[in-house]
């Protein structure tokens, strides 16, 4: 239901796990932090302009067409017909690039949720999707919705089709909390997918089915035992662990301080557990900083339940 046109709009777009180990492309969670903050403003200006950002180093382009969170609000504004309103935003970078925390999804999530927000809410979180996903698509050149679904609808996300954009929300156990270290190296995306392999064992593919069955079982169940004992990936993470110091090493101290599981958040670098409580949680994402921060890379540690809001407004005029 939209609501009346506000004259600023100030949201939050937090940061996501995707992958979730068994769950190539298809599975995904929200955390609390980091995030984004994207603005967004009414202009005498007419279209889109990105007026400013921060936190990117001067890395991130003002041009909308090439933005991410451009890209998905003039998408959003062509559909409705406003090409041409006046519009500004500020994108407030307050996350790390590269690190497997979906920071382009945040953006792009962002960047079209402010402005239907702006504009009173004319189309649903479930009708902002496609622009959302056209706006990571525009960053990594991949047509994918496991940060972005989360992102923007919260909680952890199936998608059981990425080019149907069909995706649904899993249960969350209560109990369930996620440790996530972000060792300060970078990897790309693009050099992360290069080393997947092409073909899998039919027997690999059995077993990585069988691992995410159980997880989502595992999940509508809260069935933490049946959690650990599906987390496991047999695609990706034995070709990606090679990107991320010391990567085997951090996992055998987070499994041994009480993880759940542990693997390689979306490409990486970051590293993720999903634990049993958050003493626990706190227990692994030590565990795993102090491996990182002995090689020594600097490591920054994020303890959170899995967050169920997704992006949302945190200040508006």
């Amino acid at each position: 239901m939209s609501s009346s046109p506000k004259k600023e709009v100030r949201i939050f777009s937090p940061a996501t796990v995707a992958n979730v180990a068994c769950g190539f492309d298809v599975l995904g969670f929200c955390i609390d932090q980091p995030g984004d903050e994207v603005v967004a403003r009414f202009s005498d200006q007419p279209g889109l302009r990105i007026a400013k950002i921060t936190g990117d180093d001067g890395r991130l382009p003002l041009d909308p067409k090439l933005n991410t969170a451009g890209v998905s609000a003039q998408a959003l504004l062509r559909h409705l017909g406003k090409d041409n309103l006046g519009i500004e935003l500020e994108i407030h970078k307050k996350m790390p690039f590269g690190s497997g925390l979906g920071s382009s999804a945040a953006s792009a999530v962002g960047g079209a949720f402010v402005v239907n927000q702006l504009l009173g809410e004319p189309l649903t979180r479930r009708q902002l999707l496609p622009f959302v996903v056209a706006g990571e698509a525009a960053a990594d050149g991949a047509w994918h919705a496991d940060n972005v679904a989360p992102c923007l609808f919260g909680g952890i996300t199936l998608i059981r089709s990425n080019a149907e954009l069909d995706v649904m929300n899993v249960n969350i156990p209560s109990n369930l909390w996620a440790a996530v270290v972000h060792p300060d190296i970078v990897v790309l995306t693009k050099v992360a997918r290069e080393i997947m392999p092409r073909h899998i064992q039919l027997e690999t593919s059995t077993q990585q089915s069988g691992n995410l069955g159980g997880l989502l079982c595992g999940f509508f169940q809260s069935d933490y035992a049946l959690i650990g004992r599906s987390l496991h990936d047999l695609i990706a993470e034995p070709h990606r662990q090679r990107l991320i110091p010391q990567f085997y090493q951090a996992k055998r101290m987070a499994m041994e301080a009480g993880a759940l599981g542990f693997s390689i958040s979306g490409a990486g670098p970051s590293v993720f557990a999903l634990c049993e409580g958050e003493a626990k949680a706190r227990q692994v994402a030590a565990a795993v900083a102090k491996v990182f921060s002995q090689i020594p890379i600097k490591a920054t540690p994020y303890v959170s339940q899995i967050n169920s809001k997704g992006v949302h407004v945190i200040d508006q005029k």
